[in-house]
């Protein structure tokens, strides 16, 4: 199986593939299942992924800009630099894996889980979240500048040793525990002086 600009792609199991470097762009995936593939460098800006798993695979870099993905789920992948940044993502569904830098920046997110992922880095810079959540995370360092929430709930992110945007917390939901470690930034953005 080979990916090309604007192909339409309906139905398929892909397993132990090597697609590396393909260019997807504008291309059509419905019901589609991608398991234990070598992705890297996969092109996929303004594509539309429709009811499709990605599991098992891994990727030093994905190039998802300006990409729908609906009714959809990754599961165990190991990504690099995943470039989703004014994508489109509702109904999705994250499980396990790590991703050294997710950057959803200016992105759309609906109904979008994060289960047990590992993210190094996690560019949220003026995303417009509505039922963003987190269960047993670690998030490195966040980048939050300009997003807007409703019903965000960041309560299981664990390891956060970076927040940049802190403004762009408004909206969310975090734990007691969290609240005492963002002080030191919380207080800095209002300019307090603690003594």
């Amino acid at each position: 199986m080979s990916l090309e600009p604007g192909a339409d792609l309906d139905g398929l199991e892909v397993l132990a593939s090597r697609l590396d470097g393909q260019d997807g762009s504008s291309a059509r995936i419905l019901e589609c299942s991608f398991s234990g593939c070598s992705l890297d460098g996969v092109r996929l800006e303004h594509a539309r992924v429709i009811d499709t798993t990605v599991a098992d695979s891994r990727a030093g870099e994905l190039l998802l800009a300006s990409s729908t993905w609906q009714d959809s789920a990754w599961a165990d992948l190991r990504l690099g630099a995943v470039q989703a940044y004014g994508s489109t993502w509702t109904r999705m569904r994250v499980t396990g894996g790590k991703i050294d830098y997710l950057n959803l920046r200016d992105a759309h997110l609906t109904d979008v889980t994060f289960v047990g992922v590992m993210i190094d880095e996690l560019d949220l810079a003026r995303v417009k979240a509505k039922q963003l959540s987190f269960e047993d995370c670690r998030v490195r360092r966040l980048l939050l500048s300009g997003a807007t929430h409703r019903d965000t709930d960041l309560r299981g992110i664990a390891g956060l040793e970076q927040i940049e945007g802190i403004d762009g917390l408004a909206g969310a939901t975090i734990s007691p525990d969290q609240l005492v470690d963002l002080a030191p930034a919380l207080a800095d953005h209002v300019g307090l002086r603690v003594r």
